[in-house]
């Protein structure tokens, strides 16, 4: 599983939520009006569809997103967010790489540079991490949802690229490209995702003691308070052991 999908792991078993739900539907809002830009129909664009699901799994009102699309689409007039992407090294030379939105850049780097002097890491320039990262659609299923095999054939034949199960989860992985077609053959087949999302999944990970790694965890919910910041994925192996701990 992805260092982020681990992360998403040890925050449910917290009890824990990204941020309370005014804070998450900011959040989604400003990364619904983005995917927009694309269009307004989620059967052609597989981000919004993305971003939508989302917006669902947070009970955000059928009328917020229908606003934040059209927003997005030009229909309604509204504030131009940016998408920026920050790079850099948390404790224990763990890469870090940040998404964001922001309709204030400035404000955004201060931030995050901040955020990252206070954990004892170190915001580099673009493109000093991002090759350890591969973009990637990721879907986590219960594995009392379903049977491995009957899954497997389904999302293979919709395009996806590897099936794995951990920590009672099935993770599917596939390109991008393929994240519409996956979507909808679960659906077609009454399976609910527990989460659905693109991600950037590292191509290696690293190993730290306890003590480093909570100086990693400490930078990823310093940098996910942010209000710009969308979303943080690190190289840091998560280990059943180190799960268990936090």
């Amino acid at each position: 599983m992805s260092g982020h999908s681990k992360w998403s792991t040890i925050k449910r078993k917290k009890g824990a939520k990204d941020a309370k739900r005014a804070k998450a539907w900011a959040r989604i809002t400003r990364d619904l009006m983005v995917a927009a830009r694309d269009g307004g129909d989620t059967s052609m664009n597989p981000r919004l569809a993305v971003v939508v699901e989302k917006a669902k799994g947070e009970n955000m009102p059928k009328d917020n997103i229908d606003r934040a699309i059209k927003r997005g689409t030009g229909e309604i007039e509204s504030a131009e967010y940016v998408e920026m992407t920050y790079e850099g090294y948390a404790p224990g030379g763990i890469a870090v790489f940040v998404e964001a939105l922001t309709d204030n850049t400035n404000r955004t780097v201060a931030d995050i540079r901040a955020a990252f002097s206070k954990a004892g890491g170190s915001l580099g320039q673009n493109g000093s991490v991002g090759y350890l990262f591969e973009r990637k659609s990721v879907f986590v299923i219960p594995t009392s949802a379903c049977d491995e095999a009957h899954l497997f054939e389904l999302v293979v034949e919709a395009g996806a690229e590897d099936l794995v199960e951990e920590d009672n989860h099935f993770i599917v992985t596939a390109q991008v490209e393929a994240y519409g077609s996956i979507q909808a053959s679960l659906e077609a087949a009454g399976l609910e995702t527990e989460e659905a999302s693109l991600q950037r999944v590292p191509l290696s990970t690293t190993s730290l003691g306890p003590t480093e790694i909570q100086k990693v965890v400490d930078l990823i919910e310093k940098l996910e308070d942010l209000q710009d910041v969308q979303a943080v994925f690190t190289s840091l192996e998560f280990s059943e052991g180190v799960i268990e701990n936090l």
